[in-house]
């Protein structure tokens, strides 16, 4: 069967500029994705102070809730709490969620960070599902990476399928190699390398690989740094892409990825 799933940090349901509300804008944006599975980060779960500054553009649910609407399961992996509100991860799906559990992963005070794990249940079977944000700086997230590595191989078998996708703020592309090698994941725009090039010829000729690259996502206006992945393990990848467009750069500082895969 086929699966299309799509990892976006949709911003808190704000515009980047003055904080307005654009969460009825994002809902009709991710409806349009018509994706089975949906890995969302900085959803906010509760904030009074939008709530009662903009009562007609607030809705009365939590963020994952009001996204997921009557055809989508929501979970939500609450991770960042302060006096008027929390965020956090969620995930949303048409198929049932078996289990649930979030982890916190936060490597100091400053930064609340959580990998959220959904076992899905597809006609095809289950597919083990890990939401991801990890922190701004280098040192915490190879930190974070190794427990993510951690809760993925003690909580998911080693011929289940996984999705493991989110923001991953690793802009210099260093924990890639890691997770490929610890966990035999690959990245969904591996497979739309190209077959040919100079780089590569002399690639080949050192005895070394085609070098791999996730898609530019950040800022969605523009994107040039490459922070938001999908990492699938047991799953076809049929098509990836990035979502652009002036509809997008308004939604959140992140441009969404979208990607069909494949279970048999």
């Amino acid at each position: 069967m086929k699966l299309r799933i799509a990892t976006y940090n949709i911003h808190k349901g704000v515009s980047t500029l003055r904080s307005m509300p654009r969460i009825h804008a994002l809902k009709q944006a991710l409806t349009s994705l018509e994706a089975d599975i949906l890995f969302l980060q900085e959803v906010q779960g509760r904030h009074d102070k939008f709530a009662m500054k903009h009562a007609a553009l607030w809705p009365e649910q939590a963020q994952h809730q009001f996204l997921a609407g009557e055809s989508h399961h929501a979970v939500y992996g609450m991770n960042a709490v302060y006096d008027h509100g929390h965020h956090g991860n969620a995930l949303l799906s048409r198929f049932p969620v078996v289990s649930a559990t979030n982890q916190d992963v936060s490597d100091h005070a400053f930064e609340s960070r959580g990998i959220l794990h959904c076992i899905v249940g597809t006609p095809a079977g289950d597919v083990h599902c890990y939401v991801v944000h990890l922190g701004l700086f280098a040192r915490s997230r190879r930190r974070q990476t190794e427990a993510l590595i951690e809760a993925v191989s003690q909580s998911a078998p080693p011929d289940a399928p996984i999705i493991i996708a989110g923001d991953f703020n690793d802009w210099t592309n260093q924990l890639s190699t890691t997770m490929r090698a610890e966990l035999g994941v690959t990245e969904v725009f591996d497979a739309s390398l190209p077959s040919r090039g100079f780089g590569q010829y002399l690639r080949t000729l050192g005895g070394r690989g085609p070098k791999l690259k996730p898609a530019r996502t950040f800022p969605a206006a523009l994107p040039w740094l490459r922070l938001d992945r999908v990492y699938v393990r047991g799953l076809g990848i049929s098509t990836a892409e990035v979502m652009h467009g002036g509809t997008w750069a308004k939604l959140s500082d992140h441009a969404p990825i979208v990607a069909t895969l494949t279970l048999e």
